[in-house]
C-alpha cells in the first residue's frame, strides 16, 4: 500500500511540474506574440500622402457644388480608399462627379450611424459600385442590412475597436441612445479623427480615440491629436458649452479642428476665434491634404 501511495504522489508531481511547463510555454508565447505585435504598431510610420475631400455637406465651399444637409468625406492615401458616410440621397454622386471622383475608385464606405442624411446616399452608390466592404455599427436594422447584401456589398458589423486597414481604425460603436463610430487615421504628423455627427458626444470620441492608439498594440511613434473634422453636433449648444469643448480640446493637445455639417455656425465661429490659423473651413468640395497641417 505505501509503494502505492508513493507511485500515485509520484504520479501527481509528474502532472504537477508538466502542467506548470505547458502553463510558463504558453505564457512566453503570449508574451512574444504581444510583444511582436508591439513592435510591428510602434514601426507603422503612419499615412504620409492623406487627402480627404468633403463631398457632401450643408456648408458651401466649392462655388460648384451643391449643399444639403449631411456628410459625406472621400478619403485617399491609406491602404484602401474610403468614403465616409454618404449623405441624404443622390447629391452625393452628382458632386462626386463633379470632383473627378469616381465611384469605382471608392474601396470601402464606412457609415457613421444610421440616420438619413449619412447613409441616405448609400443605396445609389451601390447601384454604381457594389463592390465595396461596408463597415456599419451592429445595431443598424436588419432590413437596412439586408438591402447592402442584397446589392452584393459585403458586410462588417462594427462593435468594439477595430482596425480597418493599414494606420485606419474605427473606434466602434460609441453612445447610448444613438450608437455612432468614428473613424481614427494615423498619419506621420499625428492622428486624424473624423465624425459624423459626435452624438456620443465629441470630447468623449477625442477622449475615447486617444486612449485607444495608447493600447501598446496600437501605438504609433506619432499619436498626438493632429486634427479632428465632422459633425461636433453642436447646432443647438450654448456659447459656455462650446467654450468648455474648445478648452478640452486645448487639453487633450488638438491642433487643428473642421468642424462642418451639425456642428452649428456659433460654434465654427467660437472654434475659429480660439484656433485661429488652426481653424479649417469645412464645406462641401473643401480638400485637405497633410501638406496643410503643419
Amino acid at each position: 500500500m505505501r509503494r502505492l501511495a508513493a507511485i500515485v504522489v509520484l504520479l501527481i508531481l509528474i502532472i504537477v511540474v508538466l502542467l506548470a511547463a505547458i502553463l510558463l510555454a504558453t505564457c512566453v508565447q503570449r508574451k512574444g506574440r504581444i510583444m511582436n505585435e508591439q513592435a510591428k504598431a510602434v514601426s507603422t510610420p503612419g499615412v504620409k500622402n492623406l487627402t480627404i475631400t468633403v463631398v457632401y455637406d450643408n456648408n458651401p465651399y466649392k462655388q460648384e457644388l451643391e449643399t444639403e444637409w449631411g456628410f459625406a468625406a472621400f478619403i485617399t492615401g491609406t491602404e484602401k480608399t474610403i468614403l465616409f458616410d454618404t449623405g441624404g440621397g443622390r447629391l452625393l454622386l452628382d458632386n462626386m462627379e463633379k470632383l473627378a471622383i469616381k465611384p469605382a475608385n471608392v474601396d470601402m464606405v464606412v457609415l457613421s450611424h444610421i440616420h438619413g442624411d449619412h447613409t441616405g446616399g448609400l443605396s445609389s452608390f451601390l447601384e454604381k459600385n457594389p463592390n465595396v466592404t461596408v463597415y456599419l455599427p451592429s445595431v443598424f436594422p436588419k432590413k437596412f442590412k439586408d438591402n447592402v447584401r442584397n446589392s452584393e456589398a459585403k458586410i462588417i458589423e462594427v462593435n468594439e475597436t477595430l482596425q480597418i486597414c493599414e494606420n485606419v481604425y474605427s473606434t466602434g460603436q460609441l453612445g447610448k441612445l444613438i450608437k455612432e463610430q468614428s473613424l481614427i487615421i494615423r498619419t506621420d504628423k499625428g492622428l486624424i479623427i473624423i465624425t459624423g455627427c459626435a452624438h456620443p458626444g465629441i470630447v468623449n470620441i477625442v477622449n475615447t480615440a486617444k486612449a485607444l492608439m495608447r493600447v501598446p498594440a496600437l501605438r504609433g511613434p506619432k499619436d498626438d491629436i493632429l486634427l479632428v473634422m465632422g459633425g461636433f453636433h453642436l447646432e443647438w449648444a450654448t456659447k459656455g458649452g462650446i467654450e468648455k469643448i474648445i478648452s478640452a480640446f486645448k487639453q487633450l493637445g488638438v491642433r487643428y479642428v473642421g468642424p462642418c455639417h451639425c456642428s452649428g455656425q456659433k460654434a465654427r465661429s467660437l472654434f475659429e476665434k480660439h484656433f485661429s490659423s488652426n481653424y479649417i473651413n469645412i464645406g462641401a468640395g473643401k480638400l485637405i491634404t497633410l501638406a496643410d497641417l503643419r
